[in-house]
């Protein structure tokens, strides 16, 4: 249902095939659809028409690819999903100008709502894409700290990750006709959901296997990003955080992330990973059934959880 309505939207042919080109690239490379899901999946389970819900998830969706767009940009990413990023296919200046664009194309989506709601779904929209922007400024300056504690890199992802997850429940709540509590409960869901998804995320990408990953395992350890498992494994502070310090100060390349990663293994990360994300999973259903939903209501979203831990991209 979500995937069709992306796939029909409809951009200029006969011309600025230089901004438009990259939109349908991005949009139709296709990725969970996790997002306009949820707002669907919301909208439909307090009662709504899941089909006047279909603009917004388009507009969620048309967000979140154009953060993409950019966060490729500003880490020089060449792979997502699969195949060739936008800036790496066309070059830089397209990519911000073409994410510009669907950024705005997002917020004309979303806007296509019942006036008796759009104020608070605006409201909602633009202060998550604040959230996203001050992640995505967080994520930046940690990457000239030396280190990070969990605190600060819980509040980076519950940014950059957790907020948009938190307004397309939330959204799709109202469309629905949730209450102003239900659909604040609902964005605690989304929220909570997605740190346990970035958790994941973090796992997978060393972890993972690059074939369902979509883009090299072993990116971040490269990159010294800081990730849940790098920033729970310095706070360790003993022999192995010592040892997982030198590590990270070695050269980009296979050898740096099989030592890395033997250190994680030895630190026994993979189980603090999963101990973590299933905490979050916890929390992101105690959220919901806290709602006024009916308990089979509330069973599509456990659902939700069970699909999303455990994954393999």
């Amino acid at each position: 249902m979500a995937e069709a309505e992306i796939r029909s939207i409809a951009f200029p042919s006969d011309k600025l095939e230089g901004l438009y080109a990259p939109i349908t690239y991005g949009m139709q490379a296709g990725g969970k659809r996790l997002r306009p899901t949820l707002l669907l999946m919301a909208a439909d389970a307090f009662g709504g028409d899941a089909s006047k819900a279909l603009k917004a998830a388009a507009g969620i969706e048309m967000f979140h690819n154009f953060t993409l767009l950019h966060d490729d940009v500003m880490d020089k990413s060449d792979l997502r999903r699969g195949r060739a990023t936008v800036h790496a296919k066309w070059d830089a200046n397209t990519a911000i100008l073409s994410g510009d664009t669907m950024l705005t194309l997002a917020t004309m989506l979303v806007a296509q709502v019942d006036d008796s709601i759009l104020r608070e779904v605006l409201d909602t929209f633009n202060t998550q894409a604040l959230r996203v922007y001050e992640g995505q400024r967080l994520d930046m300056d940690f990457e000239s700290m030396e280190t990070v504690d969990l605190d600060e890199y819980l509040e980076m992802i519950k940014c950059k990750t957790g907020a948009l997850l938190g307004a397309s429940a939330k959204i799709g709540a109202l469309i629905g006709g949730a209450s102003h509590e239900d659909a604040e409960r609902m964005y605690e869901f989304g929220l909570m959901l997605g740190v346990a998804f970035q958790i994941e995320d973090d796992y997978l990408d060393t972890f993972g296997n690059a074939d369902t990953f979509g883009k090299p395992i072993g990116g971040d350890i490269n990159n010294n990003k800081k990730t849940f498992l790098m920033v729970k494994g310095l706070a360790a502070a003993d022999a192995n955080s010592s040892a997982l310090r030198a590590a990270l100060s070695m050269p980009a390349g296979p050898t740096k992330v099989k030592t890395v990663t033997r250190i994680y293994e030895m630190m026994d990360m993979p189980a603090v990973s999963k101990a973590e994300v299933a905490a979050y999973s916890s929390k992101a259903l105690s959220a919901v059934k806290a709602t006024s939903l009916s308990d089979d209501k509330r069973e599509i979203f456990r659902k939700l959880i069970d699909k999303l831990i455990g994954r393999s991209k």
